[in-house]
């Protein structure tokens, strides 16, 4: 017995839109949830046009624009929502387009899977989809792949469209104060090793992250009670969650070391998990916002560090005091609903010096989303601003040894791009004397 999928009606009207186009194929995205028993798919969304595709047409897929797409959608997927697989609109035979599509979805998989800081549970399911659309019969033809086998082969899944499939999820939310002190190794020149040096030292508060205590509306609930119980059921409804790092848990990474620099990132970062309607427990509403809450981190300092290594350094953002300790405004974290009902958004992160229209091209570019200004939510997030060291109610950050090079420097800056962003105010400190 194949997976079930539950898809949103809208989802059925988007791809007969792309039925309709007259470039063929048409490769895209199907984003939603996953659950033990069944999988629900809010959304999908087409692989933008690669300009030097267009003219040179032809029917071959393009595996890596596709999986780069992905990477990128990933990104601006709140907790609880998760790339799926993939579709193709083609009126090329279904048979014809299984071997490509199983390469596809395998690499699309492990390349956001490569970005997660976080560990995988038992319970998560590891079947991808892939949906082939024919063009002129509308025929759909469902199958997935188990991406942890890497012998797996094609097994039939049932499509069923429906609507309002995420218009009675609830959503769990929270603000956690983040303050990470990250390392970095002496003589740290290479940028490749810098950033490698940060990503294990966020995988580091990651860990303690995962093991945090989490109280749902104030109560620590055990992790197979039903997360609406008692209330009414299939009727939307909204948590207040608070994660508590523990003081042993502190302990176990605390380590002495020699370091030539370190990275310091302070704020309150907001996150955010949808959770679906079928008898959720509270282990999974745990789960996926902790989750989100270390991916919304790791983003926000994957895309500072990229703006640094392309910019050589130098940011709109920071500034640099008397000390040489150097400070960096991470982007902060904007929402938009998509268009199925229910209280599901997508997101997007602002750097200080864009505009809210860059925000909107990207989520239609990414998510093929049509947004507004007055559709965007950018009330859940406060911009930090940098400040001078010597300021009054300036943050005060220990210095540690120096980092003594310019190219140290540069490849100091860009760890440092790999720290947190914060919610009400997040700030990065780079520490180099």
């Amino acid at each position: 017995m194949g997976r079930t999928y539950i898809v949103e009606d809208a989802v059925e009207g988007y791809l007969t839109k792309q039925c309709e186009q007259k470039a063929v194929p048409i490769t895209g995205l199907l984003i939603g949830q996953s659950s033990t028993q069944r999988e629900y798919v809010v959304m999908a969304t087409r692989t933008p046009q690669r300009e030097e595709s267009t003219a040179s047409g032809g029917n071959s897929l393009d595996k890596e624009w596709v999986t780069e797409h992905a990477r990128q959608v990933s990104r601006m997927l709140p907790g609880g929502l998760s790339v799926l697989g993939v579709f193709i609109v083609t009126d090329n035979d279904a048979k014809d387009t299984t071997t490509s599509l199983r390469q596809l979805v395998f690499a699309v998989e492990n390349l956001i899977s490569s970005e997660r800081l976080w560990n995988s549970a038992e319970d998560d399911v590891s079947d991808r989809v892939v949906l082939h659309v024919n063009p002129k019969t509308r025929k759909t033809l469902c199958r997935t792949f188990d991406v942890k086998d890497p012998k797996s082969v094609a097994k039939p899944a049932d499509w069923k469209y429906q609507s309002g499939v995420c218009s009675s999820w609830s959503t769990v939310s929270c603000c956690l104060s983040v303050d990470v002190l990250v390392p970095l190794p002496d003589k740290t020149t290479a940028a490749e090793e810098t950033d490698k040096c940060l990503k294990e030292g966020l995988r580091g508060w990651a860990q303690q992250l995962e093991a945090a205590v989490c109280l749902i509306n104030g109560r620590r609930l055990a992790a197979d009670t039903e997360l609406a119980g008692g209330q009414k059921r299939n009727t939307r409804q909204t948590y207040s969650a608070q994660l508590l790092i523990t003081l042993d848990e502190q302990r176990l990474t605390d380590v002495f070391q020699r370091c030539g620099g370190s990275v310091s990132v302070r704020g309150a970062v907001y996150s955010t998990a949808y959770v679906h309607s079928n008898k959720p427990k509270a282990r999974l509403a745990e789960k996926l916002l902790k989750r989100d809450t270390v991916s919304t981190v790791t983003t926000r300092a994957q895309m500072l560090l990229e703006e640094l290594l392309t910019s050589g350094g130098a940011s709109e953002g920071s500034s640099r005091d008397k000390h040489h300790r150097e400070q960096f405004c991470l982007p902060h974290r904007v929402f938009c609903p998509v268009e199925a009902s229910g209280p599901v958004c997508a997101c997007d992160y602002h750097f200080s010096d864009e505009g809210l229209s860059e925000v909107i091209d990207r989520l239609k570019e990414m998510l093929d989303m049509d947004a507004a200004e007055k559709d965007l939510d950018t009330r859940r997030e406060t911009p930090a601003e940098s400040r001078d060291r010597d300021a009054a109610d300036g943050p005060k950050v220990e210095t540690t040894e120096a980092l003594q090079s310019k190219r140290n420097y540069f490849g100091a800056a860009m760890a440092t791009a790999i720290a947190l962003l914060a919610t009400a105010a997040s700030m990065l400190y780079l520490n180099d004397k």
